[in-house]
């Protein structure tokens, strides 16, 4: 059988192993995803509750579901998840991701499914999911529209997709490029490319083109002055965050 092609970019993928420790230090190199979180989190729990018609007031509200954080990092989405109740796979191509998710999980006493991995080789398997979470990945890898087929293929019917990267114009160079990278340092420079972001039309026609349907898009916006994030309609210019569904 031949062996299913990768979207793994080596040069992307030596970034974060390089930062892997990391992931948990709320003032260390990840800070910006620490900030950011409280505000995803929101988006994709809501997304999930919506589609799967599940109260987020329940114990336990994503029971039953089988939910796939991929590019899960050090465990900063799959562990709330894991608290909501769903069956929680994280898969990551930087494998030393992975003994960080892993040991965090096991301090926090969460039982998730963390893999070095990608999403080829787990559509390769047959691995079916009822979400994926897709964040902040599209941007990193080498043939966006093949990594999206992959996350298309591991969903069920009627499965949801949520995907967030960042857009590409000028405010974004300035915000995630000039200002997070070299004046603020929250991440080390070169761990974006620029001409790599995806504006939000183009990502939903490679969503489309990758057999998904688009169904809602929000943009991420930072507040300089509050030190926070808010989900915005309409503010797509620098972050953004789309959901989509497998037809059934």
């Amino acid at each position: 059988m031949q062996a299913p092609q990768t979207t793994v970019d080596p040069s992307e993928i030596a970034k974060f192993e390089a930062m892997a420790a990391e992931w948990w230090d709320e003032n260390g190199k990840f800070k910006p995803l620490h900030m950011l979180n409280p505000c995803r989190l929101d988006y994709i729990t809501s997304q999930i509750a919506a589609e799967f018609d599940r109260d987020l007031k329940d114990t336990g509200p994503f029971k039953g579901l089988r939910i796939l954080d991929i590019g899960c990092g050090g465990g900063l989405l799959a562990e709330p998840m894991a608290r909501l109740g769903a069956d929680v796979v994280g898969a990551d191509a930087a494998e030393r991701n992975i003994p960080v998710a892993k040991i965090h999980a096991e301090q926090s006493g969460l039982e998730i499914d963390y893999r070095h991995t990608t999403a080829e080789d787990l559509a390769e398997a047959g691995e079916q999911f009822d979400a994926v979470l897709n964040m902040e990945v599209v941007e990193h890898v080498a043939s966006p529209i093949d990594y999206l087929v992959a996350c298309r293929k591991l969903l069920k019917p009627g499965g949801l997709h949520i995907c967030s990267t960042l857009n590409r114009n000028p405010k974004s160079y300035m915000m995630a490029i000039i200002g997070a990278e070299h004046v603020m340092r929250w991440l080390p420079k070169g761990t974006h490319e620029w001409s790599k972001f995806i504006t939000p039309d183009e990502l939903y026609d490679l969503l489309q083109d990758a057999g998904l349907g688009p169904v809602d898009r929000k943009g991420f916006v930072f507040n300089p002055v509050t030190w926070s994030w808010r989900l915005s309609d309409r503010d797509l210019s620098v972050n953004y965050v789309t959901a989509s569904v497998k037809p059934a």
